[in-house]
Parts: structure tokens; sequence; C-alpha cells
């Protein structure tokens, strides 16, 4: 195994263990408001960082996200039907969307 690989382990694993909030202060991640019917719900928030230890960018955009903000129309529909976080998060690639899942993106601050 290469170094920089090693690397990237043992740097997921350390920001895994660091509190929500902590992430979300030191990363930069992307929060996604709640809109229309499903306001009240608590924003879901988009751990960019974690994201790009693992994947390129190209994994990503512009396939999936195009790469400005609001740009994407993300909505739970959308990614019930396997666009956006959906096109990973099906069950397979990724852990599914699903109602015992919601805080895992959707967390009060």
């Amino acid at each position: 195994m290469s170094l920089v690989k090693v690397l990237k382990i043992v740097l997921a694993v350390t920001l895994l263990a660091l509190p929500v909030e902590s992430l979300r202060a030191v990363l930069g991640d992307i929060v996604f408001q709640v809109e229309g019917e499903a306001r009240g719900t608590a924003a879901a928030v988009f751990p960019h960082w974690a994201h790009r230890v693992r994947y390129t960018c190209y994994a990503c955009h512009p396939a999936i996200f195009e790469m400005k903000a609001g740009a994407n129309p993300v909505t739970m529909d959308a990614i019930a039907a396997g666009q956006y976080c959906g096109a990973c998060h099906d069950g397979k690639t990724a852990w599914g969307v699903a109602f015992d899942t919601c805080n895992r993106c959707h967390f009060a601050e």
C-alpha cells in the first residue's frame, strides 16, 4: 500500500472521530437549506472534504453536480430517483437513503 493511501486512511479515520461540529468548522461543508413543504426539517450537510479523501473531483463533477452554488436542485425525490447524492447512496455503493438514515445528513445545529 502506498504512503499516500495510508495517509488518506489515517486522515479519514481521524476526521471521522471528530465531533460533527468540528468537521463543519474545519472542512467548509456544503449546507443544503430545506425549502417548501419540508421547511422545518434540519438542513442537510454535505461533508465535501470527507468525500474528496476517497474520490477525485471528476467522480461527481460535472456529471452529477454542476460546480456552481445553487445550480443543483437537490430534493429528496431526486435523491430517491438516483440523482445527485442518490447516484452513490443507493444502499450498494454507499449507505442508502432511508428514514432510518436521515440523521446522517440532516442534523440539528
